[in-house]
């Protein structure tokens, strides 16, 4: 064999090494990815990790060591419903002797729910118009059918509790019948819940329209977004809070197409969303960045750089809390609304600065350019003190949402 074929002892032994590096550096950010999604997930018992191994006594400290007893008030008078008599026994229960009943009498409250359904029976009179001839039938105000024969309807308390059940508290139709049947003695099938949950949302699509309008005219709209299921595949669930309302819908995509079909791309109003581009569409609305997703961002850089790379983080942190505390300064009466305006242009200026120009690290480089793509946008909240600085009004909306299965 030609000695200039031969595999070099060395190189070998170097790609050898490099390749087992990369294999551990790939584990390592998997290891740190699979960490920090689980630090996301919502709380669920069996993702908490080990036992630890010197947990903390269950319950509360004995005596008055855990804080400020709270208790329930007794109701009014005129709001209990029944008296109940608790008789002394006929002896004395450890020695059988006679008992001497004291003067006093101790009260106790309760609060309960009712066990047993209330079943009615309507009597529907029906007549004729003496006039024009017209069948006239009544109705009762608790009635929720027009049916009559053989057939019992569910009541409208029932039928409440099974919409709150299920869009509320997230329980799926087949839990619903079976908590109603155990609790209250109801027997439905979870085809009945269903229905009626179907015949609740037509009823109260006007109003869903009414809330999807009023968007419309809002002057601040906070969108946010966030996973969901329709069927078993990946739809997205958009919150929408203004001032007056909260509005979900359902969409396919996660963009911004679904609330441009509700208020169009001619909506003059304030923006309060996240760094997504598919705002941007909105021209003619005023845009405030969410600052906490920057000031997160900022704060990982920090924690997971190294050397002279921390410093950029660093500088947006200073400059972003730095523009909430002028905000704070101003709600005390600290500042006045000049002093709000100067500070807006002097921040805006420093972000420029600190934004301008390419940057050797591509972490740093890439959040940089998103920051300065958005530049006096992170800031509108100085010169609107009363409007928030993030998008924090519509991320519980969508994570509540999320969370029970509650849309519109």
């Amino acid at each position: 064999m030609d000695e200039s074929s031969r595999p070099c002892p060395g190189c070998s032994q170097r790609d050898r090494v490099i390749a087992e590096l990369l294999k551990r550096v790939a584990e390592l950010e998997k290891r740190l990815d699979d960490k920090e999604h689980a630090s996301k997930r919502q709380a669920a018992p069996f993702s908490k990790g080990p036992p630890k191994e010197q947990p903390k006594k269950p319950g509360r400290k004995a005596g008055n060591k855990h804080g400020r007893h709270g208790h329930r008030p007794p109701p009014a008078q005129d709001a209990v419903d029944e008296t109940l008599e608790a008789p002394l026994p006929e002896c004395c229960p450890d020695c059988g002797g006679d008992i001497q009943e004291d003067d006093g009498i101790d009260e106790q409250f309760q609060t309960d729910i009712p066990t047993q359904p209330v079943r009615r029976k309507f009597r529907i009179h029906k007549g004729c118009c003496n006039k024009c001839g017209r069948r006239v039938r009544g109705r009762h105000p608790l009635q929720t059918s027009d049916a009559t024969g053989a057939q019992s309807q569910i009541g409208p308390n029932a039928q409440a509790s099974i919409v709150y059940l299920n869009k509320r508290c997230g329980m799926s139709y087949g839990k619903i019948a079976d908590h109603l049947k155990e609790a209250n003695g109801i027997d439905i099938k979870p085809s009945t819940a269903t229905r009626i949950v179907l015949r609740a949302a037509d009823k109260l699509q006007p109003v869903y329209e009414e809330i999807q309008e009023s968007l419309k005219t809002a002057e601040v709209i906070t969108p946010d977004e966030t996973g969901w299921r329709n069927g078993g595949r990946l739809v997205w669930l958009h919150a929408w809070v203004t001032d007056q309302a909260t509005c979900y819908v359902i969409d396919p995509h996660r963009s911004a197409d679904a609330l441009e079909k509700v208020i169009g791309l001619d909506y003059s109003g304030t923006l309060i969303h996240d760094g997504a581009s598919t705002y941007d569409r909105f021209l003619q609305a005023l845009h405030q960045q969410c600052v906490a997703h920057p000031l997160r961002r900022a704060h990982k850089l920090e924690d997971n750089l190294t050397g002279k790379n921390k410093l950029f983080p660093r500088q947006v942190i200073d400059l972003l809390k730095g523009a909430l505390d002028i905000r704070d300064a101003y709600h005390q009466g600290e500042l006045d609304r000049a002093d709000l305006e100067v500070a807006f242009e002097l921040c805006c200026d420093d972000l420029d600065r600190l934004t301008a120009g390419p940057r050797s690290n591509q972490l740093n480089d890439t959040f940089a350019g998103h920051l300065h793509n958005h530049g006096p946008e992170w800031f509108l909240f100085l010169l609107e003190p009363g409007q928030p600085a993030t998008n924090y009004l519509a991320d519980p909306a969508s994570a509540h949402g999320s969370a029970t299965g509650w849309a519109a």
